[in-house]
């Protein structure tokens, strides 16, 4: 086996120098920055509502409010994240009822974030399972009772729905039961 010709050899000035260009690259592109298309989206760019924050419509007596999932995204289209949050009273035992609300930033001046929407509402004894949001829609698994003889601990009905922006507000939509198609 031939060895390779003395100018295919790296020899440690080659590393100097490469090392050199690459550090002349990182600092231009340090002192150029963005453009201002990317100043200007990142400066408009305010941080989601924090869920733990807001006050809730409803009371837990002796109990705290208890955030059990979030999500955040451009909902209703207007540049700014909202947050969508599943909440309930924190409990040691049973299933409480869950509340699924929008929350958007508070007033001006105002840390505290507010309820844009209220999607389930806690007073409708239902349990919120799997959630997520995907682009702008809200999706959720709900949980319920068929009577009040059913114990709290096994909800005997169970709903996959929607939430879309449409004309100003979330407009709901029930997806087919599986095996009514």
């Amino acid at each position: 086996m031939q060895s390779p010709a003395p100018h295919h050899r790296p020899r440690p000035s080659h590393w100097v120098i490469t090392a050199a260009a690459l550090a002349a690259v990182v600092v231009c592109a340090s002192l150029v920055g963005p453009g201002d298309d990317a100043t200007v989206a990142s400066a408009a760019t305010a941080p989601a509502p924090d869920p733990r924050a807001a006050r809730y419509p409803f009371d837990c007596g002796a109990s705290t409010v208890q955030v059990v999932r979030r999500a955040t995204a451009d909902l209703d289209h207007d540049g700014r994240a909202e947050t969508a949050a599943v909440v309930r009273c924190a409990s040691s035992g049973g299933t409480p009822p869950s509340g699924l609300y929008i929350l958007g930033p508070g007033a001006a001046g105002e840390r505290r974030p507010r309820i844009l929407a209220t999607l389930v509402d806690p007073a409708e004894k239902m349990t919120v399972g799997a959630f997520r949001v995907t682009g702008d829609v809200v999706s959720a698994t709900l949980f319920g009772y068929s009577s009040a003889n059913v114990p709290r601990c096994c909800p005997d009905r169970s709903r996959n729905v929607e939430w879309r922006w449409r004309d100003g507000k979330f407009v709901l939509t029930a997806l087919p039961v599986a095996g009514s198609v």
